[in-house]
């Protein structure tokens, strides 16, 4: 069992580099970039359906899409308003890793966007250990998943910029104690930046929106 170590510090040195190739392309091209993760329904793509209509006007916006199959993120976030949308499916792999996202770069005109949102694939696993070369990372949880989800899953809450509560609008209906699913995520990730919001009503939604523009420089 030794011997297959050193070939996954192999494969991960190897990715790590590729995702610092991937930052500095990103940067020369003077953008921003995000790597929006969650388990399956949390509501990713909710997420970007709801924030590109804010962003209109004050930021250009380009997406690209991680799944196993077809092209539905893409044309989503296309749909609601992403200036170009790239759609990489994994053909299996349950995330995303710097090669795709390179693969993906290369379909873009960086220069031409102010703000590039990758959606990864859904799981609560491996995409905290695949680097991408992007500036933040960002988890969405949501209400119906449950608030012991820090504590199952603590690599992928304790490798983030910043965490969404999404479907805060279903509290009154689920058994979701806030206090102790924020206090598992602070014990993990001291000070980092929650946004408990609603993709469906858009109530937290400004504070969401506001955190990415400054963080675009705007």
């Amino acid at each position: 069992m030794a011997q297959n170590i050193p070939v996954v510090e192999n494969i991960m040195n190897a990715n790590d580099r590729l995702a610092q190739e991937n930052r500095a392309r990103i940067e020369s091209a003077g953008v921003f970039s995000i790597n929006i993760m969650a388990s399956p329904g949390a509501g990713k793509t909710s997420l970007i359906e709801q924030t590109l209509p804010r962003l209109k006007d004050k930021l250009r916006v380009a997406a690209i899409d991680g799944d196993i199959a077809t092209s539905i993120d893409s044309d989503r976030a296309a749909a609601a308003g992403a200036q170009a949308a790239v759609q990489i499916n994994t053909g299996g792999d349950c995330h995303l890793d710097a090669v795709m996202l390179r693969g993906a770069l290369e379909q873009l005109d960086l220069k031409q966007y102010d703000l590039l949102i990758v959606e990864n694939v859904g799981n609560l696993v491996c995409p905290a250990n695949f680097k991408l070369g992007t500036h933040k990372s960002v988890l969405v949880a949501s209400i119906p998943e449950g608030d012991d989800k820090p504590y199952k899953y603590p690599g992928m809450y304790r490798g983030v910029d910043a965490v969404i509560i999404n479907k805060v609008d279903l509290l009154p209906y689920v058994n979701f104690r806030m206090d102790y699913f924020e206090r598992g995520i602070q014990v993990l990730n001291p000070g980092v930046t929650i946004f408990p919001l609603s993709c469906r009503t858009g109530e937290g939604m400004d504070a969401w929106v506001e955190w990415l523009l400054k963080n675009a420089g705007k």
